[in-house]
């Protein structure tokens, strides 16, 4: 007996990927571009606001962390006079 089976062989049109792959490099450099200037407009935007305050973050971190130590202490303050009375 002779068995004679065929292979049928799957035909891709290089043309089509081709394409494909074309759109897809366009779409990704335009995404990086897009990407790009939010970024920018972002930075620019914290620039020009950081420039804008009247207190410095740094400034202002050290006020913050100077009020939190004058709590803790006012609060240790209290907890001990409550608990000698």
């Amino acid at each position: 007996m002779n068995h004679h089976q065929s292979h049928g062989a799957i035909e891709i049109d290089t043309r089509l990927v081709t394409a494909g792959v074309v759109l897809t490099a366009t779409g990704a450099v335009l995404a990086c571009a897009g990407m790009a200037i939010g970024a920018f407009a972002v930075f620019t935007a914290g620039r020009r606001m950081l420039r804008d305050m009247d207190v410095p973050p740094a400034q202002q971190a050290a006020a913050k962390w100077q009020q939190a130590k004058e709590a803790s202490r006012a609060g240790v303050r209290a907890w001990q006079s409550a608990s000698d009375a």
